[in-house]
């Protein structure tokens, strides 16, 4: 045992000047670090093979996955599967065990390189990546906040994504200029993972449409945008809200989008508000006619995708009524919280879908 302690303290000692020196040559810290952790393991598993398992060697091919780059990650790799190859041969016994361990940390070796390979196309770490991707996220869901409205509207909206990622091919966006309030509901073909890149691309594109052009140019600008992009399953639909919050006058106009659902107070009866517009991506110097209204103090309008009225097999038509009957038993005198409670209890899990209830408050 003591001769094992002089030999791990040895090989501590020459670690140190190892580290210190690589530091300096421009190395980045983390795959200094890992470098030292691999040498000690090693050291470890000569020194003292009772309590250091071979196995050891997994741990800093995990954590370098997922803090390295895909420059630095591969030849850590290969350092690691050749350090392996020489604590093999200073072990006192080859047994079975011994033989079937290493050959499963060479496979996990080799995968985990392919992984780098394939991460070369990103250019960056595991966890960054990750990272980049949650941000992105974020921003989507920013560019569906809605601005802060006077005390008597109520404007909430909810999202589900198909098979509950956190990508979708929904999405909201919201604009407010002084009284007008603009809003866009938006169904990117496809759905979850696959369109949740193009629904990234296109929230932020239509977000600073909606807040630069007026509501009448709005769904041409973004229709002349998507015919720009060339994409294979290049269309969309959408539909999209003026409101004056002063008076409550709004203008509806729609790119091949399920109908708006509307509340009148004064009858207490659910319906729709059609307005037709050929979708997004498909036709070059295409028109979208508005349909114009007011909302009465106590009146309401839901704006969703087709996700929550759709069934596969069925008409259309009767995925709205069964919402209209459900936005009259849920929402009846209580609007507060009213997406949340709706989306909860409509559309299938296996699409997206997305519900904006604007509500003027009585």
């Amino acid at each position: 045992m003591a001769e094992a302690n002089s030999v791990l303290s040895a090989s501590a000692r020459r670690v140190r000047q190892h580290y210190h020196r690589a530091v300096r040559t421009g190395m980045s810290e983390q795959l200094v670090l890992l470098v030292v952790v691999t040498l000690l393991m090693a050291a470890a598993i000569v020194g003292v093979p009772d309590y250091a398992p071979l196995i050891l060697m997994v741990l800093p091919m995990a954590v370098a996955s997922l803090v390295l780059g895909p420059r630095q990650l591969p030849w850590f790799i290969v350092f690691v599967l050749l350090t392996l190859a020489v604590t093999v041969t200073q072990q006192p016994d080859i047994t079975v065990r011994v033989a079937v361990t290493v050959a499963v940390l060479f496979v996990l070796g080799f995968i985990v390189l392919l992984a780098s390979f394939r991460r070369s196309t990103l250019g960056v770490a595991g966890v960054m990546g990750e990272s980049m991707l949650v941000d992105l996220r974020d921003r989507i869901l920013k560019q569906g906040a809605i601005p802060t409205l006077p005390a008597r509207w109520n404007v909430a909206w909810e999202l589900r994504s198909a098979g509950g990622t956190a990508f979708a091919g929904d999405f909201v966006v919201a604009s407010r200029s002084r009284d007008r309030l603009e809003l866009a509901v938006v169904d990117v073909s496809g759905k979850g993972e696959d369109a949740g890149t193009r629904a990234l691309l296109l929230s932020g594109a239509f977000g600073g449409l909606l807040g630069a052009m007026s509501p009448a140019q709005f769904l041409p600008a973004a229709n002349d945008y998507l015919l720009r992009q060339a994409w294979e399953e290049g269309f969309a639909t959408a539909i999209h809200l003026s409101l004056d919050l002063a008076t409550g006058h709004f203008e509806l106009r729609s790119a091949g989008h399920p109908p708006a659902a509307v509340h009148d107070a004064g009858t207490g009866r659910w319906g729709v508000v059609v307005a037709d517009g050929p979708l997004l991506g498909l036709i070059e110097d295409a028109t979208y006619p508005s349909t114009a209204g007011v909302m009465r103090p106590g009146d309401a309008m839901l704006l969703y995708t087709d996700g929550l009225v759709e069934e596969r097999g069925r008409d259309i038509s009767l995925g709205i009524d069964r919402m209209l009957g459900q936005a009259e038993r849920i929402l009846r005198g209580d609007f507060e919280d009213g997406a949340a409670r709706l989306i909860d209890a409509l559309g299938s899990p296996d699409d997206d879908r997305a519900l904006l209830m604007v509500h003027r408050r009585p």
